[in-house]
């Protein structure tokens, strides 16, 4: 595990559910990097997504590394089969090796159909890649917008 560095601090809603503020940490804390990953801040990389946590309020946090001389492919490999924590991933195959895919996303739920986890996007830099990690855990007041004729949220990490 890479701990985020002193200048990459993880950042926080403003909410004040320390249950919630808590599993949020802890699967921060819990974040496993590929090795050679170095903590960052978030001007490591240009992202050009972002994970929008649908059901809240929710506690979230962001951390950020770099790993020179790595792929994007390699890296999101790596991410789905090393799991973080007890977290399941929601990825649906591997990540191709076609230097033209400039970034990746691999997400981890705590279970089947949850709208909390970690969500790793994984970008090219010029000497390897840089990945963020965007957490967020539910309160304990959380819900989840209905949605019309039926239709369900896809999973975090899945566009």
């Amino acid at each position: 595990m890479s701990e985020p560095s002193e200048t990459s601090e993880p950042t926080s809603s403003e909410s004040t559910d320390a249950a919630a503020r808590e599993q949020a940490q802890a699967w921060l804390d819990a974040a496993v990097l590929p090795p050679g990953a170095v903590p960052s801040d978030v001007s490591v990389g240009r992202f050009d997504s972002w994970t929008g946590w649908p059901c809240g309020p929710v506690e979230d946090l962001e951390a950020f590394w770099t790993i020179p001389g790595a792929t994007v492919h390699e890296t999101a490999n790596w991410l789905m089969e090393h799991p973080t924590a007890d977290l399941v991933t929601t990825a649906i195959g591997p990540v191709s090796d076609d230097p033209a895919i400039t970034s990746a996303i691999v997400g981890y739920i705590p279970a089947p159909d949850a709208q909390e986890g970690i969500v790793y996007t994984v970008a090219k830099i010029h000497d390897g890649v840089a990945v963020r990690a965007e957490i967020a855990a539910q309160t304990e007041s959380a819900a989840c917008p209905s949605l019309p004729n039926g239709a369900t949220y896809g999973a975090p990490g899945q566009g």
